[in-house]
């Protein structure tokens, strides 16, 4: 089978690594089909979709960009009409793919037309910039990154392998594509960390039993807002968010927040949600030595060689609580908030090193205080962890999606 791939990148800068892509594509019996984002220099060759019609679709005009001179704002706009460019050739069936390489230019443009496309679509950038902290480009979305080993200037031994591995990677991933089943079971999204996986997995047990198909994210900042942007894409007839860690990073400064946006898509969307406190009673850090010095008198947990674990205190524990109740307040769908009182992760339980009743009262507290009388509030006398708080968060979600 025959595939399409559309090539994103500057047919000035990088003209003669956007026609060795091209001819790679097109030497299998695939199509390659152009999207030029240059703008200064003259094209190496005709695109398929000019350089002009992209300057448009980012709102601007070539001749605008040209004559400001201004690199900056040129990439915005580029990447605006390239992220435009890509979705309507991807709605209208035109493309199975896509692929951009380069340095960091070419790469933000490339990413950018990629994360306006949906999970599971192949996207494969060359970028010089692959083998570091790439979370700025990648988003939330599945782009693979392939590190160019060399810098993306000319071809030559190195870089004709790397080009032409990753011309053939994508065009395999989009032929290897396969239709879903004709009748697939909703999908719920659930949040979990390791210290709520004995509950997270109960439940899910109950709700693929039921019919469910449950995506579990983990609660490690990125797997928060992925979670986050899916449930606004529409993916989900449910969310279970038994683990609102990320809640605790962001307030306190741990590494894995999942930014402000946590806990609000399933409320603006009205999706029916199950909400608890799984392990707000940690904070993130990487290895002893990163955790900054104002928090060296706190008490850690070592996870593993890489993971410190810092317990909250009641404080801080109040106002995670508070900010919980203020964002599910806003919901527009309904709600169900469940607390285990006897403890909200594995090491928040009586013998364990983060036992507090003092900082779990304070959190629980707060909640009572600030939720409003439209949510439903559901105290148990049980940890996070035993089978029936897993068992009552599930058919707490079940009960709201039979009547939805």
């Amino acid at each position: 089978m025959s595939v399409t791939i559309a090539i994103v990148g500057c047919l000035d800068t990088k003209g003669e690594e956007m026609g060795y892509l091209r001819d790679a594509i097109e030497e299998k019996g695939n199509r390659a089909w152009i999207v030029d984002t240059g703008v200064l220099e003259a094209p190496a060759f005709k695109a398929d979709t000019p350089r002009e019609a992209v300057a448009e679709a980012g709102g601007s005009s070539l001749e605008e960009l040209v004559e400001k001179k201004d690199r900056g704002h040129a990439m915005t706009i580029m990447s605006d009409g390239a992220a435009l460019i890509v979705q309507e050739l991807f709605a209208d069936s035109r493309i199975d793919g896509v692929l951009a390489a380069g340095g960091s230019a070419n790469t933000t443009i490339g990413a950018a037309a990629m994360r306006s496309l949906p999970v599971g679509f192949p996207k494969v950038i060359v970028s010089t910039l692959a083998s570091g902290d790439v979370s700025a480009w990648v988003g939330t979305r599945d782009i693979t990154l392939m590190h160019s080993v060399v810098d993306i200037a000319g071809i030559n031994r190195i870089s004709a392998v790397i080009l032409r591995n990753a011309a053939d990677a994508v065009a395999g991933m989009a032929a290897g594509k396969k239709d879903g089943p004709a009748t697939m079971r909703p999908l719920v999204a659930a949040s979990m960390f390791g210290v709520t996986t004995p509950c997270v997995t109960e439940a899910r047990r109950i709700l693929e039993k039921a019919g469910f198909e449950v995506i579990v994210f983990h609660a490690t900042g990125t797997g928060g807002r992925t979670m986050e942007g899916l449930i606004e894409d529409g993916y989900f007839a449910g969310v279970l968010d038994i683990t609102t860690t990320e809640l605790s990073d962001e307030y306190v400064g741990g590494i894995l927040s999942a930014g402000a946006n946590r806990l609000k898509a399933a409320g603006a969307g009205g999706i029916p949600q199950v909400v608890s406190v799984g392990a707000v009673d940690m904070v993130n850090f990487g290895p002893p030595e990163t955790v900054p010095d104002r928090f060296s008198q706190r008490l850690f947990y070592q996870h593993n060689p890489a993971v410190t674990l810092m317990r909250t205190t009641p404080a801080e524990a109040r106002e995670i609580g508070l900010r919980l109740a203020e964002r599910l307040n806003s919901a527009r769908g309904p709600v169900k908030l469940l607390l285990p009182l006897e403890g909200i992760s594995l090491i928040d339980v009586e013998g364990e090193p983060f036992h507090d009743p003092e900082a779990d009262t304070a959190l629980f507290d707060a909640i009572r205080e600030n939720i409003s009388e439209e949510i439903e509030l559901h105290e148990l006398n049980t940890n996070i962890n035993e089978p029936a708080f897993a068992q009552a968060c599930a058919k707490a979600l079940l009960d709201m999606l039979s009547n939805d």
